[in-house]
Formats: structure tokens, C-alpha cells, sequence
């Protein structure tokens, strides 16, 4: 193999994180997950399931397999913060200032 472990599995695409939380209102000290998503490649949903050994509701699913985030009130912060974790375990953590919508209903997305 050639690379770094840590430069063979950075990748831009979706299908590689594994899941993602936010912190829609993040004090640069503490990570509160207020919204999480399931991603990635290869049938999470049906993974899960057999995890769960367990049906899991097919609408609820879809509300967390998603690459956008909820809508959510701008930080009394002004930051937010994501975590990011791929398939092998890697987790990163990045703050960013929170910006309204541009349709005036001063909510915030990523």
C-alpha cells in the first residue's frame, strides 16, 4: 500500500462516513449531539436492522439517512459544530459559524 493510513481513507464522498452529528449551538467546550444522520454506502438500513435484530420504520429511517441537516434556530454561540465518523472509527470535529437561510426564515442548515 502506498500513503499514510490516514491519507488512504480521506475522501470527500458521503458514501464514506458512516455518520454525522451536530451541535447546533456549540460552546468551543462541550459537544452536545443535537441532530444526528446515518450515512454511507453499502445497505446501512438493512445493517442496522439485523444489528437491531428488529424492523426498523421505514419513514423514521429516512428521516436519518440524510446529507442535509435538519433546519434549526442560529446559535446563541453564532457556531456550530459537526462530527463526522467514516467506517474504520475516525472521527472529526469542525465548528463553523452558523449563517440564517436565505429565505428570511432565520433558520440555519448544513
Amino acid at each position: 500500500m502506498h500513503g499514510s493510513p490516514a491519507r488512504r481513507r480521506r475522501s470527500s464522498s458521503t458514501d464514506d462516513s458512516a455518520s454525522w452529528f451536530i451541535d447546533s449551538d456549540y460552546d468551543q467546550e462541550r459537544f452536545f449531539v443535537r441532530d444526528a444522520s446515518l450515512t454511507g454506502a453499502d445497505e446501512p438500513y438493512e445493517k442496522l436492522q439485523r444489528a437491531f435484530k428488529a424492523e426498523i420504520d421505514e419513514d423514521a429511517w429516512a428521516s436519518l439517512y440524510s446529507t442535509v441537516s435538519r433546519p434549526f434556530e442560529p446559535p446563541s454561540t453564532g457556531k456550530i459544530a459537526m462530527k463526522v465518523i467514516n467506517h474504520f472509527g475516525d472521527e472529526v470535529l469542525k465548528a463553523y459559524a452558523c449563517r440564517p437561510t436565505t429565505d428570511g426564515s432565520r433558520r440555519c442548515r448544513v
